[in-house]
């Protein structure tokens, strides 16, 4: 489960495309501790134009949800002083940290920007997740897992 404060963008974005990238291989859910109750439009477009499907993305609690995740990775931006919402559940956590598209500010072609500068950075985290034996680590060493999705979580395309 991808999860942020809001879930209108980011564990939005990182939901779709992990989705559409795993094949089935894995599946990703997102949700947040405070749901804005909509999904950005400017994710939808953003999704669309990238291929992914986008038919019942919606903003979401995690108070909402109907089985505890294996996995939660959080992405809001800590570093730009956000509140990172703290999941309790019995899950394996990592953090991937990244801006908010939805407060950019500035022109159309700046916010547009912030959207696909969030879209690239999320798609080449989870390009090398995908690139992990998940399920294998999850089961025999979820330390070495976490530790992975960790470092995912500091690189940049």
């Amino acid at each position: 489960m991808f999860l942020c404060t809001g879930n209108s963008c980011r564990s939005i974005l990182a939901e779709a495309t992990l989705n559409g990238l795993a094949q089935g291989k894995l599946h990703a859910s997102s949700a947040g501790s405070h749901p804005a109750g909509y999904v950005h439009p400017r994710s939808i477009a953003l999704l669309e134009r990238e291929g992914f499907a986008t038919q019942g993305l919606a903003s979401k609690s995690w108070d909402d949800l109907p089985n505890n995740p294996d996995i939660v990775i959080t992405v809001c931006a800590s570093a730009a002083g956000e509140t990172c919402p703290a999941y309790l559940g019995p899950a394996l956590r990592a953090h991937w940290g990244v801006d908010d598209p939805a407060k950019a500010t500035g022109s159309e072609t700046e916010i547009e920007a912030a959207f696909e500068g969030a879209y690239r950075v999320l798609r080449h985290r989870i390009e090398a997740l995908l690139q992990l034996p998940v399920a294998q680590w999850l089961a025999e060493d979820p330390a070495r897992l976490r530790q992975e999705l960790e470092h995912i979580g500091h690189s940049e395309p």
